[in-house]
C-alpha cells in the first residue's frame, strides 16, 4: 500500500500524461465538426423536397410549409421538433428514400403573442403524405397541446396516408389521431387550414376541427382521391369538383370560410383565434375599444320595412351594433338564411346567431339548424357569450324537409341552445314565430336578458297562417270573405303585439332600437359571472 507522498507523486504523473495530445478514437470527430454536420442536416431538411419541388409548389400558386409558418408565427418564436425525422426503419418499401422531416413540420410558436402547437404538412416531400415517423411527431404535438392547454393549428397540404407504409394488416394499429382529436374537442381550439388537398386520413382532421378555412382552387378534402373514386365507382371527377372549397363551404358545410390564397388563409386563422381563449379553463380575451358602449344608432330605425313580409339585410343590423362594425363570419355561404359570426361588444368577444330575412325570409331548415347547433356548441365550449337576433318565421315545412329529417336536425339546435350555459342575450327584432322562437333562445331557454323592438311579433305562427287555419270556414261562409279575413287578421295582430308579452313578464322589456348596443352590453356585464348547475349525468344523447 503506497503512502500519501507516493499517491501525490502518482497524481502529478497523471496530470503530466493528461497534458499530452490524445489521438481521436476511431470513428469520432471533433465537436465542431459534428456541429457543422448538424447544421448541414438542418439546412437540407429545411429545403424539404428540394428546389425543384419548391418551384413546382410556387407554380401551383401555393407557399411552402415553411413559408406558411413564417406568415403564421411571430418572428423568432417558432421552436421546431422532429426536424431530423426520416421514414421509419421498419418499412422495407421506404429503404433508401429521402423524406426530410418525414414530410411534416411540427413545433410550437406564438401567434399574435399566444403560444400554439403547429403541424404543417410539406407537400414538397412525398406529397405531404402521412408516414409513421411523421405521425409520431404529430402525436407528440397533440400531447403537448393537450397537456399545456394551447391551441392546435394544422396547415394541411397532404395526399393522405402514405400507402407505402400503411398497406397491410399493420394498419390495424393506426387511428389514434382521430380519437385523440375527439378528446381535445372543447379543451383547446383546433384549427385545420385547408391549403392543399387532403384525402382519406387527413380528411377527418378538418371534420373534427373547430374552424376550417379553405383556399379556393387549392384546398380540398375527400374520403378518397379522384383516382380511387374512379376505380371504385367509375365516376370521373377532379379533386376540386369532388371536395373543393365551393363544395364544402357552400354545400356540405364541412368548410367554414372560402379564402383566395395562403396569406388570406393565415390571416383568417389569426382573426378566428383572437376571439378565443387558449383553452376552456380561461376566459375569452377582451380588448380595448374606442367605440362607446352607450353608442346609439339612428340608422336602426330605418332598416326595418313597414311590411313584415318585406325583407331587409340583417348584416346591416349587426354592423350597427357591434364594436366598430367589425365581425367575423363562420360559414357565410352555407345555409344563408342564418348568420353565425364572432364580434365584440365593449371589447368582449361574443357569438352572434341571427336570422337573415333576405334569404328565404330567414326561415330555418336542415342545414341552418345544423349550422346553428355547431356554432352554439363551439361558443359554449369556450365560454363565449351568445347574442341572438330574432327575425324567424319558423321552420321549413313540407315532404322534402321531412324526408331530410327536419325534426331531427331542428332537435340538434334545440339541444344546443338548451344545454348552453354561457351568457345569452336575445333581441326580438321582428318575427318570432313557432319553434323558431324557441331555438333562437326564446324565454324558456334561459336568456339572461330578452328584449323586443316595437312592432315585433311573437306567436305560434304569423297572422296569415293562423287565420288560414282557424278562420277558413268562417271566411268561406261570409257574405264578404275579404272583409271577414281582414277583420280576423287585425284581431290576430293585436294578440301578437309585444306589449302583451312584456305586460305579462314573458319578455324583459321593449326597447328603442337605437338602444340595442348599450342594452346588449349591459346584459353581458350583468351576466359576466353567470353560473348554472345542471343535474349530474354522464352525458346527454344529442340528436344526430
Amino acid at each position: 500500500m503506497s503512502d500519501g507522498q507516493d499517491n501525490g507523486g502518482s497524481g502529478a504523473a497523471d496530470r503530466d500524461e493528461a497534458d499530452e495530445p490524445v489521438d481521436k478514437l476511431p470513428g469520432t470527430a471533433p465537436l465542431t465538426e459534428l456541429t457543422e454536420q448538424l447544421h448541414e442536416r438542418r439546412a437540407r431538411a429545411k429545403l424539404g423536397g428540394g428546389l425543384e419541388k419548391v418551384k413546382l409548389q410556387h407554380e401551383r400558386g401555393k407557399l411552402t410549409a415553411r413559408e406558411r409558418l413564417d406568415l403564421l408565427v411571430d418572428p423568432g418564436t417558432f421552436t421546431e421538433i422532429g426536424i431530423q425525422g426520416r421514414p421509419h426503419f421498419s418499412h422495407p418499401s421506404m429503404k433508401g428514400k429521402e423524406a426530410p422531416a418525414d414530410g411534416v413540420i411540427t413545433g410550437w410558436g406564438d401567434v399574435d403573442g399566444r403560444t400554439c402547437a403547429i403541424v404543417a404538412y410539406d407537400f414538397t416531400v412525398m406529397a405531404g403524405s402521412m408516414g409513421q415517423t411523421g405521425e409520431t411527431k404529430v402525436s407528440r404535438m397533440r400531447e403537448m397541446a393537450k397537456q399545456k392547454r394551447m391551441p392546435l393549428i394544422w396547415l394541411l397540404d397532404s395526399a393522405g396516408g402514405r400507402i407505402q407504409e400503411a398497406a397491410g394488416s399493420l394498419f390495424a394499429g393506426t387511428g389514434h389521431l382521430f380519437r385523440e382529436e375527439v378528446e381535445m374537442s372543447g379543451l383547446v381550439p383546433m384549427v385545420a387550414a385547408m391549403m392543399g388537398p387532403c384525402a382519406a386520413g387527413t380528411a377527418y382532421i378538418p371534420g373534427l376541427s373547430d374552424f376550417v378555412p379553405m383556399v379556393v382552387g387549392q384546398g380540398a378534402m375527400a374520403l378518397a382521391g379522384s383516382h380511387l373514386v374512379k376505380a371504385v365507382t367509375g365516376e370521373d371527377i377532379d379533386i376540386e369538383d369532388l371536395g373543393g372549397a365551393k363544395v364544402h363551404c357552400r354545400k356540405s358545410g364541412v368548410g367554414d370560410l372560402e379564402v383566395k390564397d395562403d396569406p388570406e388563409c393565415i390571416e383568417a386563422v389569426k382573426k378566428y383565434l383572437s376571439y378565443f381563449p387558449s383553452n376552456c379553463e380561461q376566459k375569452p380575451p377582451e380588448i380595448e375599444t374606442a367605440d362607446p358602449v352607450d353608442r346609439g344608432s339612428d340608422r336602426l330605425l330605418e332598416l326595418i320595412p313597414e311590411s313584415p313580409r318585406t325583407p331587409y339585410d340583417m348584416y346591416e343590423v349587426i354592423s350597427e351594433i357591434v364594436d366598430d362594425g367589425d365581425y367575423f363570419e363562420i360559414k357565410p355561404k352555407f345555409a344563408r338564411s342564418l348568420i353565425t359570426c364572432f364580434a365584440r361588444f365593449g371589447g368582449q368577444p361574443v357569438g352572434v346567431v341571427a336570422n337573415q330575412p333576405k334569404q328565404l325570409g330567414g326561415i330555418l331548415d336542415v342545414d341552418s339548424a345544423d349550422k346553428a347547433a355547431r356554432f352554439i356548441n363551439l361558443c359554449d365550449a369556450f365560454s363565449i357569450p351568445l347574442v341572438f337576433l330574432q327575425d324567424v318565421p319558423g321552420f321549413m315545412v313540407g315532404s322534402k324537409v321531412e324526408q331530410q329529417g327536419i325534426i331531427r336536425h331542428g332537435a340538434k339546435m334545440l339541444y344546443a341552445v338548451s344545454r348552453a350555459t354561457v351568457p345569452k342575450i336575445t333581441v326580438l327584432v321582428r318575427k318570432a314565430y313557432g319553434a323558431g322562437y324557441y331555438v333562437m333562445c326564446g324565454r324558456a331557454y334561459e336568456p339572461d336578458l330578452i328584449v323586443a323592438w316595437p312592432g315585433a311579433e311573437i306567436s305560434v305562427m304569423g297572422p296569415e297562417g293562423a287565420v288560414n287555419i282557424i278562420g277558413r270556414s268562417a271566411i268561406e261562409a261570409a257574405d264578404d270573405p275579404e272583409a271577414t279575413r281582414e277583420a280576423m287578421l287585425n284581431a290576430v295582430r293585436q294578440q301578437i303585439d309585444p306589449y302583451i308579452a312584456a305586460g305579462n313578464a314573458m319578455i324583459d322589456d321593449i326597447i328603442d332600437p337605437r338602444e340595442t348596443r348599450p342594452t346588449i352590453i349591459n346584459g353581458l356585464r350583468m351576466s359576466r359571472d353567470k353560473h348554472v348547475d345542471r343535474p349530474w349525468k354522464k352525458h346527454g344523447v344529442m340528436p344526430v
